[in-house]
């Protein structure tokens, strides 16, 4: 595209006003947390990738601020500043005041967009207690200053850059050139909308501009973070073929990536895709529209999975490599190992999105077009390289294996009933409650500790099961050998929900699973170990906020008929400061839950108005794989770089 493309305020088209924004943020931005706050930067660089997109910009500068302001700066063409006659305005002032208003709906200043979502830039105004941008037009900067959305200073004409300055920042002149054409844009998250969810998380920005860098090769990112004067960049040549090799690199991979690629012309769709198996039996397909992360999938992952599932039977049959008529290939088993990074680009204008974040695409033409552009590539590429073709269908044969066995293992620890109270473990101490919501199960290192929760719970709603020594590490075991370990098998049956691709959420038995285990390096080494087990096979109870790790104290302390559970280091120290000194002063140190009587127990972790409980959470899916794969998977090396590099912040008990 020729670099005197006109965007003007013609191209600019209105469809409502902004005001519902600030009443109602979560609508427009999915949430008023740190992930609210970050889509909001997310919007604003996603305009500047907008004109990388469509080739007029070559750079994207990010800048964090002393005061947690972002300014976002790109050497595009700049927002257009003329006059619009229907608004009077400038197209700058109707763009950051109204909602979808762009040049990304019908007009044709962007065929390819990655900030269509009808919120944008005019979102983040209305959100931002400050919002300043500078339009770097035929060698003059043009600046408009906002507050919560409302206009502070008009369109003005100045001799030097002014957006950042009121943060406390440097000039911005000395990382974004004076000289270059563009857009910089300054805000400031409100805190009457973010209120303690201001702060940006900087590996959450970094991880972002990475996945970008990987999805718009050849166009450079800047990160600077000012609080700590740091920075980072961001260039990739290989696009999506980078990526899966970054997704890949602690895994065995079997075989180079395959990059696929195909369009169809009629619908200005064009759709590419990289496929790498590695020797896990997990499944990491990440994809994208328009370099947004469609987390929750759509028709283009659809379209694709569909089409990988076909292609590989058909090769497996065409060469008679299933040798068993019961070795029947479905999608599971064509997928186990399998990473795929599927980008699709489309024009603009024809996006439909489930919900308002972007999270799930939503037109049905794509499944067509992505699954034919999948099967004839993929086809074509198996023939040619019969070799690689081979060892997807052995991986997916040794998957119908294991399922197989799997579900042998499975039907035989459930058959007598599982689902129901007479077919609990033994070891279990059931609830009296039958409500899930209402009901929680204490997972409870050892038999004495065990033996005290029984005596201290109250059976209405807790229910009790005591698991002797360690679970086994399931990060590299198939899930046939996972069902046939006792432990895990006690616990399995105890969720009620059951194991693998027969697994039915709905069916938990307990909204509340809480890993309780000694305050020592053991017992945080059993409650990982069971943390694995249930990341990799029954995320949901992780995902849904159902997985907590008790908090049973570390020390006793009694001054006369006084006594304080406290529960670190730290609130020892501040409270025996506290204490009358010329009283004698006794400091019992628990070692371990068995030496808790349960009136103890009770009352330090099990009572809900008094113990202190910690959620497990999963903010990022991909760096909690890395570090679970790292930790507890069978490569030593990772492991020992991971240890050594983190070995200061450990806290000792000697």
């Amino acid at each position: 595209m020729s670099k005197d493309n006109k965007y003007t305020s013609d191209q600019i088209i209105v469809l409502e006003g902004l005001q519902p924004v600030r009443k109602r943020p979560a609508m427009y931005i999915g949430s008023t947390d740190t992930r609210g706050l970050h889509h909001c930067l997310t919007e604003i660089i996603d305009n500047s990738i907008d004109e990388a997109l469509a080739g007029f910009a070559k750079n994207i500068w990010i800048v964090i601020h002393p005061d947690n302001s972002a300014t976002v700066a790109d050497d595009g063409r700049g927002f257009p500043i003329d006059i619009m006659p229907k608004y009077n305005k400038p197209a700058v002032e109707v763009i950051l005041t109204t909602l979808h208003s762009g040049g990304k709906f019908e007009g044709q200043a962007y065929k390819v967009s990655g900030g269509l979502h009808g919120v944008g830039a005019a979102c983040v105004n209305a959100l931002s207690s400050n919002f300043q941008i500078e339009v770097r037009r035929d060698n003059k900067i043009n600046y408009m200053e906002f507050s919560q959305g409302n206009v502070l200073k008009s369109l003005q004409t100045i001799d030097q850059s002014r957006v950042g300055l009121s943060a406390g920042a440097e000039n911005l002149e000395k990382i974004v050139p004076k000289s270059l054409d563009g857009t910089t844009v300054t805000f400031s998250p409100d805190p009457e909308i973010f209120k303690e969810f201001i702060i940006f998380d900087k590996k959450i920005i970094l991880k972002s501009l990475k996945d970008r860098a990987y999805l718009t090769s050849k166009i450079y990112f800047h990160f600077y973070d000012q609080r700590d004067s740091t920075q980072k960049h961001f260039y990739f040549e290989g696009g999506i073929i980078s990526l899966i090799k970054s997704l890949n690199k602690k895994q065995k991979v079997l075989h180079p990536p395959i990059y696929l690629k195909g369009n169809s012309e009629k619908d200005g769709i064009e759709a590419e895709i990289a496929i790498q198996y590695n020797d896990s039996f997990k499944e990491n397909t990440p994809s994208y529209v328009n370099i947004i992360n469609t987390t929750e999938g759509g028709t283009h992952l659809s379209g694709f999975k569909a089409a990988l599932t076909r292609s590989i039977k058909d090769y497996a049959t065409k060469y008679e490599l299933i040798k068993t008529k019961d070795d029947k290939i479905d999608g599971e088993d064509t997928r186990q190992g399998l990473t795929a990074v599927i980008s699709l680009k489309m024009p603009s204008r024809e996006l439909q999105f489930e919900g308002q974040t972007k999270s799930k695409l939503g037109n049905s033409e794509v499944y067509s077009i992505v699954s034919k552009i999948v099967k004839d590539e993929l086809d074509t590429y198996f023939e040619e390289n019969p070799s690689i073709a081979k060892i997807i269908v052995g991986k997916t044969l040794l998957a119908i294996r294991i399922r197989k066995a799997a579900k042998a293992a499975k039907d035989a620890i459930m058959r007598k009933g599982a689902f129901d109270s007479l077919g609990l473990p033994g070891k279990l101490a059931d609830c009296q409650s039958k409500k899930p919501e209402d009901s929680e199960l204490f997972v409870v290192e050892g038999d004495s500790a065990g033996g005290s929760a029984k005596q201290g719970r109250d059976r209405k709603f807790q229910a009790i099961l005591p698991l002797w020594g360690k679970a086994i590490n399931t990060e590299d075991l198939s899930l046939d050998k996972i069902v046939n370990s006792s432990k895990l098998k006690d616990f399995i049956i105890a969720l009620g929900m059951g194991i693998g691709d027969s697994a039915e959420p709905n069916k938990l038995r307990y909204h509340r699973i809480i890993l309780m285990s000694d305050a020592d390096v053991d017992g945080a080494h059993i409650s990982t170990l069971l943390m694995t087990f249930l990341y990799r096979h029954l995320p949901s109870t992780i995902e849904k906020g159902h997985l907590y790790i008790a908090m049973p104290p570390l020390y006793k302390i009694n001054q006369g008929k006084v006594k304080k559970y406290v529960y670190t280091e730290e609130e020892k120290e501040d409270y025996i400061r506290q204490l009358d000194q010329t009283k004698k002063i006794d400091i019992q140190r628990y070692k371990g839950l068995g030496e808790m009587n349960p009136q103890q127990l009770w009352e330090t972790t099990m009572d809900p108005k008094t113990r202190l409980l910690k959620r497990v959470t999963i903010h990022d899916a991909q760096n909690a794989d890395d570090t679970f794969r790292i930790l507890m998977g069978s490569e030593v090396p990772p492991r020992r770089k991971f240890i050594q590099t983190r070995a200061h912040m450990a806290q000792l008990d000697i």
